[in-house]
């Protein structure tokens, strides 16, 4: 479904992509895990064309889209959740998944459907985004990346800032979403993602350092204390 091959990212003259490699298949989620810093959102900007890398391919689908510029990728089927949430504030729950409903492309979520299917939003349908809780805002931006239609969704830091209550309904979420499209997840909390993820990479100073399995990264412990720990 994706596959990224030896790409190369600088913000300005900063060096910060040196040469990743990273594939999602159908069915899978894969976590992307690192520190602060170590490169997973610049990833996932490269991936969806906010920041082109200088060298290397990106093939989603079978196509290259590594000069691509975003809303292409989104109608190719890239959804993308960015750490920062970025829901409209002043707009209802409603009026943000309206807003980025994608009918130029096969309908697979009506607003209704969304509606049914997070019914904890319902209830929240017509307040404003700025007056809900971190939690409910992070659902509103997951959810309203499925109103674009997505065939793969990318997650960046989901459950950054979130109470251990809600992470557990967040990863409830992501395991149901498993079943419609592949998932890439960007996270620190390392725990929180081989918890949900098939396989997994770990990123540092802009590097694939090791990748396996879920159970390969959850026993490797030197790598897990060398590059996850703080």
């Amino acid at each position: 479904m994706l596959e990224v091959k030896d790409i190369h990212t600088y913000y300005d003259d900063s060096y910060i992509l040196q040469g990743i490699n990273l594939k999602v298949n159908p069915g899978e989620i894969v976590c992307l895990l690192g520190r602060n810093g170590a490169g997973k959102t610049t990833t996932m900007k490269s991936i969806m064309g906010y920041n082109h890398p200088r060298k290397g391919t990106i093939l989603f689908r079978g196509q290259n889209i590594s000069r691509q510029a975003v809303f292409k990728n989104v109608r190719m089927g890239l959804g993308y959740v960015p750490e920062d949430r970025r829901i409209f504030s002043e707009l209802t729950v409603q009026e943000n998944f309206e807003i980025s409903f994608n009918s130029a492309t096969e309908i697979r979520w009506t607003i209704d459907d969304l509606f049914g299917t997070f019914p904890l939003l319902d209830k929240f349908r017509h307040r404003k985004g700025g007056e809900l809780s971190g939690g409910e805002q992070q659902m509103v931006a997951i959810v309203r990346a499925l109103a674009c239609q997505p065939k793969m969704l990318l997650l960046d830091e989901p459950c950054e800032g979130l109470a251990p209550v809600i992470v557990g309904q967040l990863s409830d979420i992501i395991i149901g979403l498993k079943e419609h499209f592949p998932i890439l997840l960007a996270e620190q909390n390392a725990h929180f993602a081989l918890e949900i993820s098939d396989r997994g990479y770990i990123i540092d100073k802009g590097l694939i350092r090791f990748s396996g399995t879920r159970q390969e990264l959850q026993e490797n412990k030197e790598n897990k204390k060398r590059y996850l720990s703080v």
